[in-house]
């Protein structure tokens, strides 16, 4: 498949969080000038004490109190819910205003958003860390405003490795595999846990596929799903970790990553794919994790660093109800450190400027928050910028698991993934 997609850098994912469903009334602009702003936003929290609610009442507050002309009302929309139901609101001609979502690309094509440069100073939109502005970058033009980021490291478990007798943590995936079988040895369930379900396989997948040298582009910028090396990956991950059990009882393709984080902090997995919110829930439960770069293969040698998989939520601006001044002012206030900051240190994701990056909330970024940050900064990302991105991701979550089954064909996997795309694909 050799569609081209974007340009010198691959693009941005979507961070798929627990949902809690919370909102308010529609928008309604009132008498005596006053202008109502409508931002739908995605739900951070799993539970309401932990609900996003909470920081948008006091942005929103402390942004009408500096600007008292403006209100904004918030919406917020369970993770699996939102990007469909704002596509519905603009096909319907109801956008909000501002979304938080996980897509920006299909908007942008249409000519439904307002540009970074329509909306805010030359300093804020300098300020987004590159490999974000990059990934937010449709048709040379910034639409997709990165708002938190993070990226994955290979977590392990320090005191299953130490019980299994492991002194240090792989850096190949021949030392992996060993790593994974001493720990299988001493009774671990999850040796390495392999979450290929549909939730978000296309996360682990681009992992394992850098890790080989492959991905989902080539070096020109088109779709390379079923390429050598990604055929070579998955017949790897097949042969040397699934079919010898040391993924666990569960089948790949039945293994979401919800479920592999959860195993993680009951103390069940040696070591499996995270970022930064895990770590911080491990340490709150007393799990002693380590964190090292994703293991290459062995072909490519230890001393070689594939990039890591970065993620990003964009913040996104419609046009179609022409509030291009007051969405920029409204903008401008959120990407404060202060206030962008305060959501980072809420969630225990990365912020994605460079400002905030330097002093977030609560005094400074942990060791382990800075080590996510440093892989950030050189991240290889989704492909969000091209506007079939979705159903493509859609193709690679509910089928790469496919690949990896005991007698599986991966090369015939990656080329049935690869036709979809090129189907999908060819509807924008």
């Amino acid at each position: 498949m050799r569609r081209k997609i974007f340009g010198p850098a691959a693009a941005a994912v979507v961070l798929g969080l627990l949902p809690h469903l919370s909102g308010c009334g529609p928008a309604d602009d009132g008498a005596g000038g006053s202008r109502t702003l409508r931002l739908v936003a995605a739900e951070y929290g799993d539970t309401p004490a932990t609900s996003s609610k909470a920081y948008w009442d006091k942005v929103t507050g402390a942004f009408t109190d500096a600007n008292p002309g403006i209100r904004v009302e918030v919406r917020l929309l369970p993770w699996a819910d939102i990007d469909r139901e704002v596509s519905r609101m603009v096909k319907a001609g109801k956008a909000p205003d501002i979304a938080l979502m996980g897509s920006y690309s299909d908007f942008a094509a249409q000519g439904k958003l307002y540009s970074a440069e329509e909306l805010l100073s030359v300093g804020a939109e300098a300020n987004f860390l590159q490999p974000l502005a990059e990934a937010g970058t449709f048709d040379n033009r910034l639409y997709g405003l990165p708002f938190v980021a993070s990226s994955r490291l290979l977590f392990y478990n320090e005191a299953l490795f130490t019980k299994a007798g492991i002194s240090a943590p792989p850096k190949t995936w021949s030392q992996l595999k060993a790593a994974a079988k001493a720990l299988k040895d001493k009774g671990v369930t999850y040796p390495y846990a392999l979450p290929l379900g549909p939730e978000e396989a296309h996360a682990e997948a681009l992992i394992w596929e850098l890790s080989n040298g492959g991905g989902y582009a080539d070096g020109r910028g088109s779709y390379s799903l079923d390429s050598e090396r990604n055929v070579h990956t998955w017949q790897w991950v097949r042969d040397n970790l699934v079919t010898p059990g040391l993924v666990g009882p569960t089948a790949p393709a039945q293994m979401n990553r919800a479920d592999a984080f959860a195993a993680f902090l009951r103390g069940e997995v040696g070591m499996l794919n995270g970022y930064p919110s895990l770590a911080h829930e491990a340490a709150a439960k007393g799990i002693g994790v380590g964190t090292v770069a994703m293991p290459v293969s062995d072909a490519l040698g230890s001393e070689d660093a594939p990039p890591t998989v970065g993620v990003a939520d964009w913040m996104v601006a419609f046009n179609q109800n022409g509030r291009r001044a007051e969405i920029g002012r409204f903008l401008e206030f959120v990407y404060q450190d202060k206030n962008l900051a305060d959501f980072v240190d809420r969630y225990h994701l990365l912020p994605a400027t460079a400002s905030a990056a330097r002093t977030p909330a609560g005094g400074g970024l942990s060791r382990t928050d800075e080590d996510f940050l440093s892989a950030l900064r050189t991240a290889r990302l989704y492909p969000v910028n091209d506007p079939s991105w979705v159903a493509v991701s859609d193709a690679i979550k509910r089928n790469i698991g496919r690949a990896v089954a005991p007698g599986a064909d991966p090369e015939a996997v990656l080329e049935d993934i690869a036709h979809k795309a090129e189907l999908a694909a060819g509807k924008h």
